[in-house]
């Protein structure tokens, strides 16, 4: 290789060490250098099989090592893109190998999960990725990824680990003849005592008040009991429904409110109004009574006013309990599918699905408390409204002198 190649991937390596060490890679026990050290080391054995080009070889080696940095900057989902993006940086200002940059990254985008791999180097580096799964060092690999997914608190990924690594070591598959014969025998091995694990951990004979982990470990601490559990069910669904009742009764009392409002207004305008006319000392108590009346609508449809939301939420912020699916207007305007998949997500993780009820009861009573507070305001500028507008009316008919009559415009015969 020649030397100006050789030293770019020198390059590649001393950045890519310099992100991790700066950045910090502290919950990256297993996305750490070390791994990426260890991909960049077989995708160069994978390639000297098949004799791949001095050019190909760059770009093979360049996407190994940044393929993962995007895991310190990301989360698991999007960290290739970013990945990617880091690669992209890094590359502006070295003019001979510039132009590589979309092969690097349809490279480092090959290594997602569910990507199918359209060329010889993007095979290489899945399966390079995925090298452990037919090693003896795959069940060490296993910990250390788990370990990492605690770290980063992504718990819904951790839900059934045992069953899901099963289910992933089932669909994956070596893409290059060369790991398929060197890997594929000892990842059947691999899935064999993985499903032996799963048997155990799951088996109908086994407690079934323990959660796995604890199985694993012979912990005799057992779960919530079914009368436990029912009990808080009981106690979360009564208050939602309390919550809820007293929501009815705040609205019922501010629809009380809008409609006798607005009977009087209707009066004001109706009647009032023309008897000013003549009764010219009526029109502060007339205005005081309207103003009121007003305000109090006004309050009170505050009260009930419904508030518009985004009705729309990310895989990302499912993974990371950052929404909440019991309330509508967080996924209103998602597809049945993604919903779903939320879902399912949520109730696999009993964390997150008890922690959404009792937000969800948090969230009711704060609105109960706006609403009842307007509801309160409402209320009491009715009743002040109404006593000052009759004590008006009141000294308005007493003050005034009725012997003086109305003001008559000489010649024109109308008083006013």
């Amino acid at each position: 290789m020649k030397n100006n190649n050789v030293d770019i991937l020198k390059q590649a390596e001393r950045h890519v060490t310099d992100l991790y060490e700066s950045a910090g890679q502290g919950n990256l026990v297993y996305h750490s250098i070390d791994h990426t050290k260890k991909v960049v080391d077989h995708a160069n054995e994978i390639a000297a099989h098949y004799d791949v080009s001095e050019q190909d070889t760059i770009v093979l080696n360049i996407a190994a090592w940044f393929h993962d940095a995007g895991h310190l900057f990301e989360n698991p989902v999007t960290h290739e893109e970013k990945s990617v993006e880091l690669m992209r940086t890094w590359l502006q200002g070295k003019e001979l190998y510039a132009s590589l940059a979309d092969d690097i990254a349809k490279v480092i985008l090959a290594t997602k999960i569910d990507t199918q791999p359209a060329s010889l180097l993007e095979q290489i580096i899945k399966d390079a990725d995925t090298y452990h799964f037919g090693t003896k060092e795959f069940k060490e690999m296993d910990k250390l990824m788990k370990k990492e997914m605690k770290q980063r608190n992504l718990n819904t990924i951790l839900m059934d680990w045992e069953k899901n690594t099963l289910a992933l070591l089932q669909h994956h598959q070596f893409y290059t003849e060369y790991c398929k014969s060197h890997l594929e025998q000892r990842k059947q091995k691999n899935i064999g005592k993985l499903k032996k694990q799963v048997d155990d951990l799951y088996s109908p004979n086994s407690s079934s008040t323990l959660l796995p982990e604890e199985k694993k470990n012979g912990s005799k601490e057992t779960a919530p009991s079914g009368f436990i559990t029912k009990g808080i069910q009981t106690m979360l669904r009564l208050t939602s429904e309390n919550h809820m009742r007293l929501s009815e009764m705040a609205d019922n009392k501010a629809n009380i409110l809008i409609s006798v409002n607005a009977i009087i207004i209707s009066v004001i305008l109706s009647v009032l109004i023309r008897k000013i006319e003549v009764d010219t000392h009526l029109a502060i108590p007339t205005l005081i009574f309207l103003a009121s009346s007003l305000v109090t609508i006004v309050i009170a449809i505050l009260a009930t006013r419904p508030k518009i939301t985004i009705g729309n939420f990310t895989r990302d912020q499912i993974l990371n309990r950052q929404t909440n699916l019991l309330f509508f207007g967080n996924f209103h305007k998602a597809s049945l599918e993604e919903y779903k998949w939320g879902m399912s997500t949520m109730m696999r993780d009993p964390n997150y699905l008890y922690g959404s009820l009792v937000d969800d009861i948090y969230y009711l009573g704060k609105v109960l408390g706006r609403k009842y507070r307007l509801v309160r305001i409402a209320y009491n500028v009715f009743m002040i409204g109404i006593v000052t507008s009759a004590i008006a009316f009141i000294l308005a008919i007493l003050l005034n002198d009725p012997s003086q009559g109305p003001t008559v415009i000489e010649g024109s015969g109308s008083p006013f």
